[in-house]
């Protein structure tokens, strides 16, 4: 089931890439069932706070009517990163799978990890590599087609 999910994450990751977003997709699950689903738009809005994690986290408060997410599970293709995992403790997620880690900002096991962190008044279970190879090739590929737009550019 946990593949099911994360594929309707790499679906909204697609999403991003077609607005020349990085790909990266959230699901959130509540009971069996989809409650929210988004995908960056940090450079649609010029926001540094349009993460897919936040987008969908926003949008799953506003259908359940609280900022309680109790029992929600997040599938997001890649590592959330510090404000992400702040926001996935302070909205009480109960689990959080992700795809991809995240060498440089992964604050869900891989630089530290925030969400299971017991100083905290609330903790998420986390587990990392969920599809991890599709995730994975999503970002190397995005990256790479940006490098290389980036180095013609230069060229010209």
């Amino acid at each position: 089931m946990h593949k099911d999910w994360m594929r309707l994450a790499i679906i909204e990751a697609k999403k991003a890439r077609e607005k020349d977003e990085v790909p990266i997709g959230a699901v959130i699950v509540l009971n069996g069932e989809v409650i929210a689903r988004a995908h960056n738009l940090r450079e649609t809005t010029q926001n540094a706070v349009t993460h897919a994690e936040l987008l969908a986290i926003q949008q799953a408060c506003e259908r359940l009517g609280t900022w309680r997410l109790e029992g929600a599970e997040l599938y997001v293709t890649l590592e959330p990163c510090p404000m992400c995992s702040g926001a996935i403790i302070l909205s009480r997620i109960e689990k959080v799978y992700f795809g991809a880690a995240d060498p440089k900002a992964g604050c869900a096991g891989t630089l530290m990890n925030l969400l299971e962190d017991d100083r905290f008044n609330h903790q998420s279970q986390v587990v990392g590599g969920v599809m991890k190879d599709e995730c994975g090739e999503l970002l190397r590929d995005f990256f790479r087609k940006l490098r290389l737009k980036q180095k013609t550019k230069k060229k010209d």
